[in-house]
């Protein structure tokens, strides 16, 4: 990915490869931050991801960030499977090598990441912010896994001062 979608809500990237599923995340539009989709169509998603894309290819990217959404949501429907290579190296250890070209290479790509982060148990860190306006993809890399907003002084205080007025209209 030439840019980093993450990079426009000044979060600290995920670790590892998971932080391009997280910026993967982070191309939809949010516009209460008036920010466009990076992936909207393939003049746009070719410049996000570095490489030739087509209008089609942008629209399968667009599907498969819904898919991660989901996922992350645990309500995902089944759906095809994609291809990669298991790549044995010379001192016996095994890696997941993406497979495919364009849309079919970056899903590739994103569930072999998806998979890797579940098995080292960091996936379930991997969030969208709670402020449904906002709705970015962040690392909770609090202690108890509890996080709940890409940035408390934005969106959790926007939440906490609505809900603190409401709380007072219930009293009075």
């Amino acid at each position: 990915m030439s840019q980093s979608a993450t990079e426009r809500f000044h979060l600290a990237p995920a670790p590892d490869g998971l932080q391009v599923v997280q910026n993967l995340l982070n191309t939809r539009a949010i516009d209460v931050y008036g920010l466009p989709d990076l992936i909207a169509d393939g003049n746009a998603a070719s410049t996000t991801w570095g490489m030739p894309l087509s209008d089609d290819d942008a629209a399968t990217l667009r599907a498969l960030r819904s898919d991660v959404e989901a996922a992350i949501a645990g309500e995902m429907a089944a759906r095809p499977a994609v291809r990669v290579e298991l790549v044995p190296d010379v001192d016996g250890t095994v890696r997941l090598s993406p497979t495919g070209t364009g849309a079919d290479y970056i899903a590739s790509r994103i569930w072999s990441e998806v998979l890797l982060a579940q098995r080292s148990d960091t996936w379930r860190r991997l969030k969208r912010c709670k402020n449904e306006l906002c709705g970015s993809a962040f690392y909770d890399r609090s202690r108890n896994n509890s996080g709940v907003w890409h940035d408390v002084k934005t969106c959790g205080n926007v939440a906490n001062l609505r809900a603190s007025r409401a709380r007072k209209r219930a009293k009075d």
